[in-house]
């Protein structure tokens, strides 16, 4: 295998994919180093591309005429997204948006492809407004002034309504029908305590909303709201012909109210479930399961017509790929599931990289914690002669989850390469398991899942492959602080730390984060004005006389998440400790590294620390 980090950075992605009613697929794709537009009109054929900046774009969208592309894209990965269109025909491209103090949140082509909605906090940067654009002249409309971040995710089917939603934490979300002649908005989700309702979407004839919900259940289930009455009631699905996998969230959904059919996924211990067919009543669906490559699978999506649907699908072993499921084959005996995109594996071939293995450990409560355990193929965990260090990777969120995909995959095949074990856990407070496990580590709790890592190295420490005395700490954002907090909880269990876009302190984090965010993140983690004295003893900053280990920190100056002065006050205050710390900030990226020449310098980097610090096997 290689040496360098390069070769396993220069594997591609093909992600987003949106269908256009002629049949044409749009994606983006890393090909160039950062992600662009690029079109398809069949499977297996090179595509175009389309756009070509240095900056990545965020989102593609196909018009429902088929005549235009809208895309957004943001300057030094500041996440301030701008809007733009995209003739296919020509290839001209017209920027609608120039507020770079603003960030524009898409929110869905009008039915007749000539209007379109997106969210902006243009008036106020704490308040997002929803905006109606007429694409003839050109100029966006307030409609409705909203208060936090909203975002809309559609049209009613007559054009008269926007169905918004508004998160107040990561746990608890409200949706709203919001008229575009007056602004008017309809509440349509008033509950108590924390509940979510994700990929809404209104139905057939406007009269209800189909959406994700863990309302009646710990998990989240297909659920409809009467827009009159504002009741909420399950859809009942029935899978006649395989698994249907009821004990596990859908995390996925997409309808098409005019054919009723729909495709929805279940996150089964990571892995993805697909289902697919029809509703038979307003709250009742028939569907099947569908065979797909085992992995994830994301970016759900159907086609105007509902005759297609499109979807990324990736794994350990396979680099995020488009797939467009014929649904006028579900009563075929194999419905026709078709690769569209086969992006470049880069200079390690897929059959090379690893499937981890799910573990599962007990904890300090007696919880059973979720991860996942790979090896280096010169290692037989029954029986190994040598055992080697292993590299604790700590997702971020923390309401998110690490599952067997792509993301991040070429990096960690490195170390796997390079003879570093790899743990992957998801600790209480991770999405997929449940409401209930994911509320475990809110605000006064924090601290809990610091002690399920703690737990997690205890287990590891008695496994024959593993040498307890090089263990690695490693995470980024939510889970840069993770890091932060294992290294001075538990300086004894680490030989190295990563911290990527980590926070150090929670009360300048909270100051300094993004306005609009601010709310957000005070719901999960406590509030500068009621648990001000709880987060400061939390804050690693103020214990960083107890960290042993050497420590790498990496950020970018452009950040609005997580800003950059987390990285430089906790840099050093641990180098005033006289501990060795490596710093690595790119002041063109933000809270993350988006261009191929910053992650090959920055993994390079990593990789020398690590060698330097914890030496492979």
């Amino acid at each position: 295998m290689p040496d360098s980090v390069s070769p396993y950075l220069h594997a591609r992605a093909t992600k987003a994919p949106t269908l256009s009613p002629d049949g044409h697929l749009a994606f983006l794709s890393n090909t160039t180093g950062t992600m662009q537009v690029w079109t398809l009109e069949e499977p297996g054929r090179w595509p175009t591309q389309r756009t070509f900046y240095d900056e990545r774009v965020s989102f593609v969208e196909w018009s429902p005429t088929a005549d235009s592309l809208m895309f957004g894209k943001d300057a030094g990965a500041d996440e301030h997204d701008q809007l733009f269109s995209l003739d296919p025909a020509t290839g001209r491209i017209d920027q609608l948006t120039d507020r770079p103090d603003a960030i524009h949140t898409w929110g869905g082509f009008h039915p007749g492809g000539d209007q379109i909605a997106f969210t902006a906090n243009r008036r106020e940067t704490a308040h997002f407004d929803a905006y109606v654009m007429d694409l003839k002249d050109g100029e966006p409309r307030l409609i409705s002034e909203g208060e936090g971040r909203i975002f809309v995710s559609g049209w009613s089917p007559d054009g008269t309504a926007l169905l918004a939603g508004e998160a107040h934490a990561s746990s608890d979300y409200d949706l709203y029908a919001i008229d575009v002649a007056t602004g008017e908005r309809t509440h349509l989700t008033p509950h108590e305590g924390h509940t979510k309702y994700l990929f809404p979407t209104f139905g057939p004839d406007g009269s209800s909303v189909y959406c994700l919900s863990d309302a009646a259940s710990d998990r989240l289930e297909l659920v409809r709201i009467d827009l009159e009455s504002k009741s909420l009631e399950p859809v009942s699905i029935t899978v006649p012909d395989g698994t249907a996998y009821e004990e596990w969230s859908i995390d996925g959904v997409t309808l098409d109210t005019d054919t009723g059919r729909l495709c929805f996924t279940r996150n089964v211990d990571g892995y993805s479930a697909l289902f697919a067919g029809s509703f038979i009543g307003p709250t009742a669906a028939d569907v099947r399961a569908i065979d797909t490559p085992t992995g994830v699978i994301g970016d759900l999506t159907i086609d105007t017509d509902g005759k297609h649907a499109a979807m990324t699908i990736s794994a350990t072993n396979l680099n995020y790929s488009s797939y467009v499921l014929d649904l006028e084959t579900l009563e075929e005996p194999t419905p026709t599931l078709e690769r569209w995109t086969e992006p470049s594996p880069g200079g390690v071939p897929l059959e090379a990289y690893h499937v981890p293995e799910i573990i599962r450990y007990e904890t300090f409560d007696g919880r059973e914690i979720p991860a996942f355990l790979s090896f280096p193929d010169t290692v037989d965990p029954a029986d190994a002669e040598t055992p080697v260090p292993v590299i604790v990777d700590i997702h971020g969120g923390p309401h998110a989850q690490r599952r067997p995909s792509w993301r991040n995959r070429p990096i960690r095949q490195y170390f796997l390469d390079q003879g570093y074990a790899l743990f992957e856990p998801n600790v209480r407070g991770s999405s997929g398991y449940g409401a209930e496990y994911a509320a475990l580590d809110d605000v006064e709790k924090r601290m809990d899942s610091v002690r399920d890592v703690a737990a997690g190295v205890d287990w590891l420490a008695d496994h024959p492959a593993i040498e307890e005395t090089s263990v690695v700490c490693y995470g980024r954002s939510y889970g840069g602080f993770m890091v932060l907090a294992c290294i001075t909880e538990y300086p004894d269990l680490w030989a190295a730390a990563v911290d990527f876009v980590g926070i150090a302190n929670w009360v300048t984090f909270l100051e300094n984060t993004g306005a609009y965010r601010r709310p957000h993140r005070e719901a999960e983690y406590g509030s500068l004005t009621d648990d001000r004295e709880f987060l400061e003893s939390i804050s690693p900053i103020h214990q960083v006389d107890a960290i042993q280990c050497p420590l790498f920190v990496q950020h970018g100056a452009n950040d609005p998440r997580v800003p950059v002065e987390e990285a430089r006050q906790i840099a050093d205050a641990v180098s005033e400790q006289g501990i060795p710390v490596e710093t690595c900030i790119f002041e063109d990226e933000g809270h993350h590294t988006t261009k191929l020449e910053n992650r090959i310098e920055q993994f390079d980097r990593i990789a020398a620390f690590l060698e330097e610090h914890v030496p492979p096997a």
